[in-house]
Order: structure tokens, then sequence, then C-alpha cells
């Protein structure tokens, strides 16, 4: 885990790129207290750990079924219900975080991939065990900073500095042509890419993480950072440091993980 000492950053955005009506704005002066968080976000290896110790069973695994990204699916996989907003998440028997694109695959394969299919109820659960907590979304953004003050992404403002890919999202036409010009098509190793200025890595694209705030004051919705492979300019422009969406505590997709922080 990486130490931050109690202080106080910039947080928020009103940048171009910014959505309002997210609340990312206005940029305003956030203290926190000491804490640590993670590096990493909690990997599969991590998480067999945890289920190996405890037996937990995942919401996913009790209901069934999760929502997998289509484009993952096989091309002859059979047509299944998917979400009228969002048609590239397909229903499928069978995913969870063992199997994140259903009965036909397995995390054997990825055992340092971030783990997906786990809903706030799962996060909290491994927190526990691990004798750690969800991070404030204030603390969450502190650290993905890598203690840089007004930056677009961990490291800077420039989205590939060099011409480097620094983090794991969709490049091409979404959803239908990924060029993977950052090597990768769903998700990645929770380290694949070099970290920020505080030592956390993946803390932009890969997965979405949960943190421990509310998201508004209406209907009861939890804050996730950070957006995941599947964020493309062209409709989920969240693949930076200040931006933030609203998650049902029950919301388990492949897409959505957490990492930890302590006192």
């Amino acid at each position: 885990m990486v130490f931050l000492p109690a202080g106080e950053f910039r947080m928020g955005s009103e940048h171009e790129s910014a959505y309002a009506a997210d609340g990312e704005g206005p940029v305003r002066t956030v203290s926190t207290g000491a804490y640590r968080i993670d590096a990493c976000a909690v990997s599969n290896a991590d998480f067999a750990r945890f289920v190996a110790e405890t037996g937990h069973r995942t919401s996913a695994e009790r209901i069934g079924w999760s929502f997998v990204f289509g484009g993952l699916l096989p091309d002859d996989f059979p047509p299944t219900r998917g979400v009228a907003a969002a048609p590239w998440w397909r229903q499928v028997e069978g995913a969870h975080w063992r199997r994140p694109e259903g009965p036909h695959s397995s995390m054997d394969d990825r055992p340092d991939h971030p783990v997906v299919h786990v809903d706030r109820r799962d996060a909290l659960a491994y927190c526990a065990w691990a004798g750690k907590r969800l991070p404030t979304e204030a603390e969450w953004e502190r650290a993905a900073r890598g203690g840089l003050e007004g930056r677009v992404f961990p490291w800077g403002d420039e989205l590939t500095p060099g011409g480097r890919h620094r983090m794991n999202v969709w490049q091409g036409e979404f959803p239908v042509r990924n060029t993977q010009d950052d090597g990768w098509y769903g998700t990645c190793p929770v380290d694949a890419f070099e970290p920020n200025g505080l030592g956390l890595h993946n803390t932009t694209g890969n997965v979405w993480e949960w943190c421990a705030d509310p998201f508004s004051s209406g209907p009861t919705t939890y804050v996730a950072k950070g957006g995941s492979y599947l964020c493309h300019e062209s409709y989920c422009l969240r693949y930076r440091v200040a931006a933030r969406q609203g998650l049902a505590p029950d919301s388990a997709t492949g897409n959505v993980g957490f990492r930890c922080a302590a006192d």
C-alpha cells in the first residue's frame, strides 16, 4: 500500500472534457487525513485467496448471471437480453468473477487481472476480510492524481505523451472496432502500465473502482472512479482522474472492480 500523509489537494475539474452533470466541478480544495491505499486494484488472485478462506459467494454467483461486454463473447454466442441504453452489454448466464465471460471462460489464465463482476457488497466483504475499507472519493482522487495538481490524467494533460499509451481504454470505433493500440482488448494486469508519481497503477482505464461515498443526494448510488477498458471519447470520456459515475450497490459487470484503503 502507498501511504499519504494528511494534506490538501484540488479536487474536481472544470476542464472542457469534464461532465458537469456528473458533479465533477467546481474545483475545490479538499482535505484528507493520513491514509494508505493499494498500489493496484484487487486482482483475481487476491480475491481467490479471500474466497478460499471465507467461502464468500459473490452476488453474481448467487443470482446466476451478470452483464458482459458483447465484443468479448464468441461470434456464435446465442442472443441474450441486452441493456436498452447500452446494447453492447449482454446478459450472460453463469458469468461471474471466476468466469468473466461466462461458462466458456476462466480467470485462471488472468490471475493478475483485476477481479470483476463484484458489487458493493462483495467489495465490502473483501475489505473486511483484509482489514481494510473502500477509499473515499477524495482519498481515491488525491492518490490517483499522483501528486499533480489540476491535470487531466495521472501523468499530465496529454493522452499519449511521446506517443506512449499509459492506460487501457478503447481505441478505434466503439463498440465495433478496437485497434488495441494499447495492447489490450478486455482487462489488463493490474500493474500493466507504469505507475503514477505516488506509485499507483491503472487509476484510469482498465476497470471502474468502487468508492465509499454516495454519488449524490438522490436515489442511493455510490461513486465509482477511473473509467474502464470500454471508455472512448465518442461516448464516455471518463478515463480521467476527476471523472466519476454513480453505480447502484448491486451493480456487478465485467468492467467494475475496486482497490482498498486503510487508516
